[in-house]
């Protein structure tokens, strides 16, 4: 029965997500969280029982999610790269634009602790991706180049390439951006002799899932 309730509740806040990235909390209204949410506002008291409970779930959605990401448990297996890559690529492209500064900014201004639990996830994140490039070196499976350039790549350039108005501008579909900078990625960081570590046909069902969701979102 927890579990059910836990499953309705997150239902409810991931669909409010959007609208506090885009404006934040602040200035949003109990009223305006039940309209977002699309419910009347007894369903949304009867699930939460105050705009702090309902930020706290919507932290903790993120957190959850960026936690999700296993550690590579066998570090001697060179396939774990290709499982790895993947896999970062994946939480890459659902995460960009999921956080925004307004919403961060907000969330530090008014609940620091739930800012700071959300900061040390995104940092922990942050020291594994890392790790992770420096062991490709190392190990001599990646391209001898900048982790800390890709980080930042991740945050920009992916960012951009998935706005609509990109999009639009250069008669692209998201699963053609998405496709094409998957493999700009797998060839700007595996050499050649190594690309046979990275199984793409484990790739191509989680693009069509993150296309059919932001497709949804429009």
């Amino acid at each position: 029965m927890e579990h059910q309730q836990d499953k309705a509740k997150n239902k409810l806040l991931k669909k409010l997500i959007p609208f506090l990235m885009k404006d934040g909390f602040q200035q949003m209204r109990m009223d305006d969280i039940a309209k977002f949410m699309d419910v009347s506002r007894a369903t949304m008291y009867k699930n939460f029982s105050s705009k702090e409970e309902i930020i706290e779930g919507v932290v903790r959605i993120f957190v959850d999610y960026i936690e999700r990401l296993e550690d590579r448990t066998n570090e001697d297996d060179d396939r774990s790269f290709g499982v790895w890559f993947q896999q970062l690529f994946e939480q890459s492209v659902t995460l960009v634009g999921k956080i925004s500064d307004v919403f961060l900014k907000d969330l530090q201004m008014v609940f620091p602790e739930m800012y700071d639990v959300l900061k040390s996830a995104l940092n922990k994140k942050e020291q594994q991706t890392l790790k992770f490039y420096q062991d490709g070196k190392n190990k001599g499976i990646f391209n001898p180049i900048n982790e800390k350039f890709i980080l930042l790549q991740d945050d920009i350039l992916l960012r951009e390439i998935m706005n609509v108005k990109y999009l639009l501008y250069n008669q692209m579909t998201i699963q053609q951006v998405l496709n094409d900078y998957y493999h700009f990625k797998k060839i700007q960081l595996f050499k050649p002799e190594k690309m046979s570590l990275v199984d793409d046909s484990r790739i191509h069902p989680v693009i069509e899932h993150i296309v059919e969701k932001f497709n949804r979102a429009l």
